[in-house]
């Protein structure tokens, strides 16, 4: 006989909710789950909301702000990973979700993982470029160290700079080089060390270790430091093999850390014999060009017009005598046939001379009057005075009759 809805057990959706709730998350307090990361979502309150899914299915999962912050990489779309932390229901949406605790990226260590991330972040910024390195100063004054004091690097950096360069003064900034707040205490030496009066360069690092214990040297916040510095830095973390995002960063990298003394310092000893070397050359080229100025001077001596130096005068004089001879020969050559010219002129001027054909017999006779030469009777009247011009003299006349 089918029973009446009164006698049904109905429950609630909270009810249900609440049964689920217990039922999932007390069977699974902690679970791993393999898939990769999609819709991937910070909010501002620092949590980190995310869907893990593999080909058939999904859940949404959450990281909490403490929990992103000791992760070592970033979390991204389409990061393959394996999460791990409790599974939870939230009653007001119905849902489950995973509450990621720990997060391994698959294919690549958590470590390896972060460094590419950082490194392609800055690369992209420009801070390994090239351009921006600054060079080290040939003969620094003063070097800051940034090390552990009680570590292996500091005194063998000391004991290479004090065989290299003596007279450097060098200031140790003593920081922690591993452990959870190295990278900060470095990256405050970083920022302070242009404080200090008279650095001309900066050496940072530590002797080798572990990938986990060179670390504070692969964080972001090491790095920028070391980019914003006032002064040269050099990086010298770890071995030869061993290659952090500080050593990227910084304007040189040593491969290790008693390189990087060699690297700040010059060798006093070869600077010495650069010295004597130069000086030595000076001296002998200084020494030539007295030879060579000593040779041109006796050979200037030697030239005639130093031995006697009155000679081109009077050979000037000699020449001015007998350019004057010559002047004076011309000229005389010269007025000799101007004077035969004008003698010549004057005798075809006498010859065409009016007085000489007047000499002759010949007459010339005016109009007194109008003062013309009277060419033909008709220039005159009966009446009319003329004159008549002979060679010595003129006689005046009136016309008494025309024929």
């Amino acid at each position: 006989m089918a029973k009446s809805f009164d006698e049904l057990p109905v429950l609630s959706v909270s009810e249900l909710t609440r049964d689920i709730r217990a039922l999932v998350e007390s069977n699974m307090r902690f679970v791993w789950l393999e898939g990769e990361v999609s819709n991937c979502m910070q909010a501002r309150s620092g949590h980190l909301y995310l869907t893990l899914k593999d080909d058939n299915a999904q859940i949404s999962a959450v990281v909490w702000r403490t929990s992103l912050q000791r992760l070592q990489f970033d979390v991204q779309d389409g990061l393959h990973v394996i999460a791990g932390g409790p599974v939870q229901v939230y009653p007001p949406r119905g849902t489950y979700q995973l509450i990621v605790e720990r997060m391994i990226p698959q294919g690549v260590g958590p470590l390896e993982l972060a460094f590419r991330q950082l490194q392609e972040k800055l690369e992209r910024e420009g801070l390994f470029a090239p351009e921006r390195k600054r060079s080290i100063p040939t003969f620094p004054q003063r070097i800051a160290l940034i090390t552990s004091p009680a570590g292996a690097a500091v005194r063998d950096i000391l004991q290479v700079l004090q065989r290299r360069w003596p007279k450097v003064d060098v200031v140790i900034l003593p920081v922690a080089v591993q452990g959870e707040f190295a990278a900060r205490e470095i990256a405050n030496a970083l920022r302070i060390v242009h404080q200090i009066p008279g650095v001309d360069v900066v050496i940072a690092g530590r002797g080798g270790g572990s990938l986990e214990d060179l670390w504070s040297f692969n964080e972001e916040v090491v790095a920028r430091a070391i980019a914003a510095c006032r002064v040269p830095v050099i990086s010298a973390v770890g071995h030869e093999v061993d290659v952090t995002i500080a050593d990227l960063v910084a304007d040189r990298r040593a491969l290790t850390p008693s390189e990087a003394a060699e690297l700040a310092v010059p060798i006093q000893a070869e600077v010495e014999r650069s010295l004597h070397e130069i000086s030595a050359r000076l001296r002998n080229a200084l020494l030539d060009r007295v030879r060579h100025a000593r040779t041109r001077l006796e050979s200037f001596a030697n030239r005639p017009v130093l031995k006697d130096p009155l000679r081109p005068i009077r050979e000037n004089e000699e020449r001015l005598d007998q350019l004057g001879d010559r002047l004076q020969r011309a000229m005389a050559h010269r007025m000799e046939r101007i004077r035969s010219r004008l003698v010549a002129a004057a005798d075809s001027l006498e010859a065409l001379s009016p007085l000489k054909v007047l000499s002759r017999g010949f007459s010339i006779t005016r109009s007194v009057q109008e003062q013309r030469i009277v060419r033909s009777i008709d220039d005159i009247s009966v009446g009319d005075q003329i004159e008549t011009q002979l060679s010595d003299g003129r006689i005046v006349s009136r016309v008494e009759s025309v024929q």
